[in-house]
């Protein structure tokens, strides 16, 4: 059972959802798109896309999914949200907009748009801790950044002295979107830790 790939949903509210779908194929995971709670109760893992965090949010209650969904992640479902995903998986958003609601999941305070009044969107290359080779092309389109951590979550990249990656036991957050280079290391990553999350509970 445990080398079969892993099937992985990508919620598809709103965002990129297509560029994931390719990009966790490309690391050998079977990707199907994630919308309802029955859905989603057939993955190992989830990939919440970047788009606008207020409205996946306000989507996730209206379908349905958003408490299945914390439950899942509470439970140790691995979970990675790439930039307006990212803001979802924090337990703490400064200036939430009204309605806002989050799954948690990472100790983090996220700060909505900060890379945006400065440059709407930019590329910067990345060390990224648990990717060999060569620095990660990481897109930043409006991005948030992360203001702080737990002692419980692990920096795993920065850019310009702002924290642009976490990760806390099965879940994982980027404030850039991989899945619009071509380069599938850090969907490869997470393939990774879903892999893992399965053999250890089999």
């Amino acid at each position: 059972m445990s080398h079969e790939a892993p099937v992985i949903g990508v919620l598809a509210l709103q965002g990129d959802v297509r560029e994931h779908l390719i990009a966790l194929a490309a690391a050998d995971a079977v990707a199907r798109p994630v919308r309802r709670p029955e859905e989603l109760a057939e993955v190992d893992g989830l990939v919440i896309p970047g788009g606008e965090s207020t409205t996946i949010s306000k989507l996730a209650v209206l379908f349905g999914v958003m408490e299945p969904l914390r439950a899942r992640v509470r439970a140790g479902m691995p979970v990675y949200g790439t930039c307006a995903g990212m803001i979802l998986l924090a337990d703490k958003i400064l200036d939430p907009r009204s309605g806002q609601e989050t799954v948690g999941g990472i100790d983090m305070i996220v700060r909505r748009n900060a890379f945006g009044r400065q440059n709407e969107s930019f590329e910067a290359a990345l060390d990224v801790t648990g990717i060999a080779g060569d620095p990660v092309e990481g897109v930043f389109i409006r991005a948030p950044w992360v203001e702080s951590v737990g002692a419980s979550a692990e920096v795993l990249a920065e850019h310009e002295g702002h924290i642009v990656a976490v990760r806390q036991g099965n879940a994982l957050a980027t404030s850039f979107h991989p899945e619009l280079t071509g380069d599938h290391r850090v969907h490869a990553l997470f393939v990774d830790m879903v892999r893992a999350n399965r053999v250890a509970a089999s």
